[in-house]
């Protein structure tokens, strides 16, 4: 059994902050999926076919943002030794921006 350090969160701790950052992460993602629909909606209206559509706008935003979260909550969560919240960033957040890229390309 091994002794950890008294600075160390314990692993509780470690799940309640990944539980926690995972509701905000799914909120943020639940703005974005909004903020696509709403750009869609509005595209509908005037799709001349000749230039990007807004919603490929939101898409890509998204896109960037969620990645941009990932790589500065997750690697910074991990460089901290926090690993369950890091780890939780990285895949949600990470996760989020490749399904954006998929629909901004798409």
């Amino acid at each position: 059994m091994g002794m950890r350090r008294g600075n160390e969160p314990s692993i509780g701790q470690e799940i309640g902050a990944g539980v926690a950052l995972l509701v905000i992460d799914f909120m943020v993602i639940a703005w974005s999926v909004y903020g696509y629909g709403i750009a869609g909606w509005a595209d509908s209206y005037e799709s001349d076919g000749v230039r990007p559509t807004s919603a490929s706008h939101a898409a890509s935003h998204a896109a960037w943002l969620l990645g941009g979260g990932a790589v500065l909550t997750g690697g910074g969560l991990l460089a901290l030794g926090l690993r369950i919240p890091g780890v939780v960033q990285l895949v949600v957040l990470g996760g989020g921006a490749v399904y954006f890229s998929s629909l901004a390309s798409g």
